[in-house]
């Protein structure tokens, strides 16, 4: 049913169905992992209940009538939390709903075809680089930085030559971000964030990749120099409330400091995607980039990994292995 604030397990149902036989142009897919993201959470609203929960999945095709998608090959797809799906390969009602051959991998997981070789590194790839445009040298903040894009976004900036602030929930997600490569992570729960972000940024930020809104992103914002640019990924403080939550207005710093933001949407680029697999790929074989995976096992699990995520108590990519 459709969420009334926080999720809870008893939103969601497990339904078994014969799937019908294939027709042309379309394939069996053994789902092998599915994804729990935020934007889930967020685009809830949009459908009416009940309905089946889209998200990414990686899956290995048994059966196929298309043969540009042979029995054998791993599939990208949007199909959701399921165990086998009919996918109608020339479904192209919107980017979203395309299926994708996995990417070469060259040995790594392929979990990572719903993580840093998927959506949610695509996501970092581009948000960051094509909006705000880091140059060497520039300070950067992320915002809920040791969840599946932030912990990508801190790690691609430092590869481009900026120095790293990062904001995350918890103690033991600031030592991680700090342990891959952020030159300062900070305990938002905790610490006063002006005053810390003050001292870890005394030059002033150039560069916020926002994935929380609110008002952490509101005094970020207010200590950006100017010409900066904000790349607005998503608002997770807010998915869960029923009524909007205020927060401190931005409009004289974007003024005073000339500013740029700018919200985005990835399937903007979903035709340049290898572009971004191929580095992402690159760095993570060099050990430039670090993903990690928060992994739960059992398809009668997702639920739980989704509300889990929801929490916070992910760090890095929150996945489920079937």
């Amino acid at each position: 049913k459709n969420f009334q604030g926080f999720p809870t397990r008893e939103d969601f149902d497990i339904v078994e169905y014969e799937l019908p036989a294939l027709k042309n142009g379309e394939i069996l897919v053994k789902v092998e992992w599915v994804s729990v993201d935020p934007y889930m959470r967020a685009y809830s609203s949009r459908y009416k209940a009940p309905y089946d929960q889209f998200g990414f999945q990686v899956g290995l095709v048994e059966d196929s009538k298309d043969p540009r998608f042979p029995v054998g090959t791993r599939v990208v797809s949007h199909k959701g939390w399921c165990d086998y799906c009919v996918i109608d390969t020339n479904d192209t009602k919107s980017e979203v709903d395309k299926v994708y051959k996995l990417p070469n991998l060259k040995g790594l997981s392929n979990s990572l075809g719903v993580g840093a070789v998927g959506m949610p590194g695509s996501t970092a790839y581009f948000g960051f680089l094509e909006i705000c445009k880091p140059k060497a040298g520039e300070t950067v903040v992320v915002s809920g930085a040791a969840g599946a894009v932030g912990s990508l976004v801190g790690q691609i900036a430092k590869i481009k030559g900026c120095r790293v602030i990062g904001f995350a929930g918890s103690d033991d997600k600031v030592k991680w971000l700090e342990e891959i490569g952020f030159d300062k992570a900070i305990n938002y729960k905790t610490a006063d964030i002006a005053a810390a972000l003050k001292e870890a940024a005394p030059k002033g930020v150039d560069c916020y990749f926002d994935n929380v809104g609110g008002e952490l992103s509101s005094t970020i914002i207010n200590q950006m120099n100017d010409f900066g640019r904000v790349s607005v990924c998503g608002a997770i403080s807010s998915y869960n409330e029923n009524n909007m939550p205020k927060a401190s207005i931005l409009q004289p710093a974007l003024v005073f400091h000339q500013l740029k933001i700018e919200g985005f949407l990835v399937w903007r680029w979903f035709d340049r995607q290898a572009e971004a697999f191929t580095e992402l790929i690159k760095w993570i074989q060099s050990g430039q980039l670090q993903p990690r995976e928060h992994i739960t096992e059992g398809f009668e699990n997702i639920p739980t990994a989704f509300l889990g995520m929801l929490k916070g108590e992910n760090v890095g990519k929150a996945v489920v292995k079937l």
